[in-house]
């Protein structure tokens, strides 16, 4: 089946106007959009609606988002009503829903109300992103984010496997995807090692990139000098530090918003304009843990992300700005248990001047934390638990999980609630600025498709190409094919006519061949395209540009 016809329509069913709500909105106007174009797609993941109100109030003034809050978005995925990060970022790239884990690949379960079922063959077929689209426009492209680049949100722009935790696969697809501009962290799944996210397959990733040109820098002061057109910025071995926390523990990282500029500074010098994804990774991980600290330091900081991007969007005027979460996270609520019948004699100063007395969030107090427990006290008024109780001290120095002690006590002193330690369905604000800028209620799969018309592509069109069953269309110009999967880190797809061999590698832009001659010798070619090998587990997909160098 063609993905153009079936899938690409399946999603558009949502531009439903918020007609009951009176959102006041700057006008943004474009006479008409010049080219060339620019989209910079910026994703605060696992935030939420009070999450932002909390962290207004926090800062004491409005957020660089209130300006072009435009919307809201529908978070479901293909199966679940509360979608897991991979499919969120799945939709949000592809226009396409899918399932838990899944990345950049098609859905094997569809049974959210209003949505079509595929064929079981289509399940885990990849399917080509706004990233890969603006490539193809001549585009110059990049991505950023707080946590490993490797991880789901940024690999759902950049990458197509069926679980997000093969973060070996991810990583090399992006290094031979020949993105412009990549920065954040990531640093261990580039090298092979013994660490949980080191390379299996024996491939240095570092060795490639200093091949194709990057310029790697591993120092916020190394990203502000550097004026290379490719750079490759791994700051950490994971994920970077908090904001709040990172002039303590971890000075030489670049904040969100310095590589958010770098990016766009360095990317705007392509005459065909650019595509830039960036993500505020660690709030999702904040309320994963019930921090309010950690939720309101990353969104600060996001926002002031979203700041460099509208600002570089008003004086270009061909630039459109899409911020959005991915998806809730916590039901973090101002008001709790202790506030049911005092809420509407609370002040503002109850709820956020226990919380101003925090520095460090959990993971960066905890960071301070003597092996021996000796400085505990200090530990938790660097999360702004100050003056603790004798029964507050007891409770702390018998933690089993002292973290996840430290983030309750906080938020019942400031009357923060929380109703989980995952995530929720709820529906997200959706900020957009600039021409063609996106409104009302959409579905997340919309804001694909936005980008994609906005860029001048149809991502249908564009999965058709660059995602070929090789199997079955090089068995149809008379090849023998298989997938040699003796080295499981490095399966290899092999077509086989007469005395020609063409070898395709996993996750890579290449297509090996080999013709043996009469005398036994052999020659040998490699053709390079801007396109990736991707294997499923099943079948292996390449780009109709690479079967066109198969003869």
């Amino acid at each position: 089946m063609k993905f153009s016809k079936k899938w690409s329509s399946l999603f558009l069913a949502s531009a439903i106007t918020l007609s009951s709500v009176s959102i006041a909105q700057p006008e943004v106007k474009a006479a008409e959009v010049k080219k060339p174009t620019n989209v910079i797609m910026l994703v605060m993941d696992g935030s939420s609606n009070n999450a932002v109100t909390l962290s207004r109030w926090y800062k004491g003034g409005n957020l660089a988002m209130d300006e072009i809050l435009s919307g809201a978005m529908r978070t479901y995925s293909a199966d679940s009503a509360i979608t897991d990060s991979a499919p969120a970022a799945t939709a949000l790239a592809t226009g396409h829903k899918s399932n838990d884990k899944y990345v950049g690949v098609l859905p094997s379960v569809v049974n959210s109300p209003g949505l079509e079922q595929i064929a079981t063959e289509d399940a885990f077929k990849p399917v080509a992103n706004v990233l890969e689209g603006a490539k193809k426009e001549g585009k110059a492209t990049g991505i950023i984010s707080t946590s490993e680049i490797q991880h789901a949100t940024p690999a759902g722009f950049s990458a197509h496997v069926k679980n997000r935790s093969q973060y070996g696969d991810i990583a090399e697809q992006q290094v031979y995807q020949n993105i412009d501009v990549v920065l954040g962290g990531g640093l261990e799944s580039l090298t092979p090692g013994t660490t949980k996210n080191a390379r299996k397959d024996g491939e240095n990733l570092i060795s490639v990139l200093e091949d194709q040109q990057y310029d790697l820098v591993k120092t916020r002061d190394e990203l502000l000098k550097t004026d290379a057109d490719r750079i490759w910025g791994s700051f950490a071995p994971s994920a970077l530090a908090y904001d709040f926390d990172r002039k303590a523990t971890n000075i030489d990282e670049p904040t969100l918003a310095e590589m958010t500029d770098k990016a766009i500074d360095t990317l705007k010098k392509d005459e065909d304009g650019f595509f830039l994804f960036v993500e505020g990774s660690k709030v999702d991980w904040a309320a994963h843990a019930n921090d309010t600290i950690g939720i309101i330091s990353d969104i600060l900081s996001f926002d002031d992300a979203v700041k460099e991007a509208v600002e570089f969007a008003k004086e270009d005027g061909n630039t459109m700005v899409i911020a959005v979460t991915d998806h809730g996270n916590s039901g973090i609520t101002m008001g709790n248990a202790n506030t049911t019948s005092t809420y509407s004699s609370i002040p503002v100063s109850a709820y956020i001047d226990p919380l101003k007395k925090a520095t460090m969030t959990i993971e960066g107090a905890l960071s301070q934390l003597k092996e021996d427990k000796s400085n505990i006290v200090e530990v938790a008024t660097l999360y702004g638990l100050d003056n603790l109780t004798e029964e507050e001290l007891a409770t702390l120095t018998s933690a089993k999980d002292l973290g996840s002690e430290m983030a309750k006590m906080l938020a019942n002193r400031a009357n923060i609630g929380f109703t989980t330690g995952g995530h929720t369905g709820e529906d997200v604000f959706l900020y957009s600025y600039g021409p063609s800028k996106v409104t009302g209620l959409v579905e997340n799969t919309d804001l694909a498709l936005t980008m994609a018309k906005f860029m001048n592509f149809d991502l249908g069109e564009l999965t058709d190409e660059l995602y070929v069953p090789a199997s079955e269309a090089l068995t149809k110009k008379g090849f023998t094919t298989k997938i040699d999967v003796s080295d499981k880190e490095n399966p290899i797809f092999i077509a086989q006519k007469d005395n020609h061999t063409y070898s395709i590698p996993v996750n890579k832009n290449i297509v090996n061949y080999e013709k043996t001659l009469e005398n036994g010798d052999s020659v040998t070619d490699t053709f390079t395209f801007n396109t990736i090998n991707v294997y499923n587990g099943t079948d292996f997909y390449v780009s109709q540009e690479a079967l066109n160098s198969i003869k």
